[in-house]
């Protein structure tokens, strides 16, 4: 029989062997920054797939129609027009300054609008897809983000008969809107990942994401013109609060060099800091929460 300082080699030996074996299991999925990252970079490397998703999305929703999402455009671009009228009468403004700003200012905000409104529901409407294939939820965030591009692509054939009716004094320093555009993407993705992921777990939060939109759209100088309310000193102080206004910046960037207008510099400032931030919290969500969407779901 084995002595007693034999089995207690045995003891520790096996005692050692447990240690490395739970020393060695692989950590959770979502509960590191690595799996985070790695969410993010194999969702990217799927892009086939989520392209083709998005175009699918689009074809699906406007099957049957013959302007198929031309229609988004038409009814974009018959309301500006009559906000454009109905608003340059009512500050006196010429009509070819009022149009083109509504015009511009409602193209970039169905694109910001639609990456916060179909960001809350983003995981939920594909409950489907996550829990039967395993695959990176970022996906779903970039088939969203490439779906709002596409509608904002369509709607630039209303931007261009405008330049064609009403031109702007534009230059070639005027294709920063390309990157203004761009910094908006980056934005609209932390976004909606970060409100998928707390909407999929409160399901109260979609309904008031929609009313904070529509709060949004008021605040922000879409249908009004900032300039007018700044110059004028009675409501200067007062209009000076638009500037706390992160979507006011949002806008700012992509309008004014798609108008032809000088830019400001502390927008895109404060534009790449959100960009920053967001992420940022973006990534500390997604570390602790990114394997329990399918759970949530």
């Amino acid at each position: 029989m084995p002595s007693s300082r034999t089995r207690e080699r045995e003891s520790d030996v096996a005692r050692d062997r447990d240690r490395n074996r739970t020393d060695s299991l692989p950590v959770p999925p979502g509960r590191n920054f690595r799996s985070a990252f790695r969410d993010l970079a194999n969702g990217w490397a799927q892009r086939e797939l989520w392209f083709h998703l998005g175009w699918q999305d689009i074809r699906q929703r406007y099957r049957r129609s013959v302007l198929g999402p031309i229609w988004i455009t038409i009814s974009m671009a018959v309301t500006a027009i009559a906000l454009g009228i109905l608003y340059a009468g009512l500050f006196g403004n010429p009509l070819e300054e009022q149009l083109p700003y509504i015009l511009v200012g409602f193209i970039i905000w169905a694109f910001i609008a639609g990456c916060i409104s179909e960001g809350s529901e983003v995981f939920v409407a594909n409950s489907g897809l996550i829990t039967h294939l395993p695959a990176p939820i970022s996906i779903h965030v970039y088939r969203l983000v490439w779906r709002q591009m596409l509608f904002f692509a369509h709607n630039l054939i209303v931007y261009a008969v405008m330049l064609v009716v009403f031109p702007q004094p534009l230059t070639w320093t005027d294709l920063s809107a390309l990157v203004a555009f761009a910094l908006l993407v980056v934005n609209g993705a932390w976004i909606a990942l970060l409100v998928g992921i707390v909407s999929t777990r409160f399901r109260d939060l979609p309904p008031v994401t929609q009313s904070v939109v529509q709060l949004l759209f008021f605040l922000t100088p879409i249908v009004w013109i900032y300039e007018d309310l700044a110059s004028n000193p009675a409501v200067a102080e007062r209009a000076a609060i638009v500037q706390l206004n992160p979507v006011f910046h949002f806008v700012e960037i992509v309008r004014r060099p798609m108008l032809g207008q000088d830019q400001h510099l502390h927008s895109w400032v404060i534009v790449t800091a959100i960009a920053v931030v967001g992420w940022a919290m973006t990534l500390l969500v997604m570390r602790r929460y990114r394997g329990r969407v399918a759970y949530w779901v």
